[in-house]
């Protein structure tokens, strides 16, 4: 899952950047709103977290200009300003939810976990399963038929987006625009090196192959075998 971070308070920022990436998240930052705005329209983003007070272009107009372009990219406001009022304001300008500072990034996480799911009309977002192959989203545990797999954060968010669009075939533009946090170099091999790990740890002592490699176009999980 890839995030969009408006925010120019550099101690903020760096608390939730550490934050996201260690759940998993891929999360692509600005300090202003102008570009906020340009990269919100011009990239796949699964969701953004907006300060109000931005320097170029303030949070209230770029969510209200988005919604204009007709964007529905699910936003959170995150602002130190606590009033009722200022919440109201917020959430009838365009943004889907409102947290004030100062906050625990638990709680950050839970509603940005919870804007995704709605935005994608997940009703049972806990749990995502493929064949014998189980990965629950609150407790970030992977299991395959009932053994446990080990995975480090960005192999669980690579096998989760893989997951997320099981039988369907995910390119490797796609894989690192929603995974990685930098934009796609054709040169390099980093997802074919992390699909061979994870494909380690999930299919390796299992006779199914899960993780299959359609040539020349991208990776699927789907139970169907599929020749490597």
């Amino acid at each position: 899952m890839r995030i969009l971070l408006i925010e120019d308070d550099l101690k903020i920022v760096s608390f939730i950047l550490k934050g996201l990436k260690a759940a998993g998240f891929a999360v692509d930052h600005v300090a202003n709103g102008q570009d906020g705005l340009d990269m919100a329209l011009a990239e796949p983003y699964d969701a953004a977290i907006v300060d109000l007070m931005l320097p170029k272009l303030d949070g209230l107009t770029l969510i209200e200009m988005l919604r204009q372009q007709k964007s529905k990219l699910p936003v959170l406001i995150l602002s130190a300003k606590r009033s009722v009022d200022d919440r109201v304001k917020g959430l009838q300008g365009g943004s889907d939810d409102y947290l004030t500072k100062p906050f625990a990034f638990s709680e950050l996480l839970a509603r940005i976990q919870c804007l995704i799911r709605r935005a994608t009309d997940q009703t049972e977002p806990s749990r995502l399963q493929v064949g014998d192959l189980s990965l629950n989203l609150l407790t970030r545990e992977v299991s395959r038929s009932e053994q446990n797999i080990v995975l480090q954060p960005l192999e669980f968010s690579l096998l989760e987006y893989l997951m997320r669009n099981a039988g369907r075939v995910v390119s490797k533009t796609m894989i690192m625009e929603h995974v990685w946090d930098y934009n796609f170099d054709p040169q390099t091999n980093v997802v074919e090196v992390r699909i061979c790990r994870l494909r380690d740890k999930i299919d390796k002592g299992f006779q199914q192959k899960l993780i299959h490699t359609i040539r020349g176009v991208g990776y699927s999980v789907r139970e169907t075998e599929t020749n490597h």
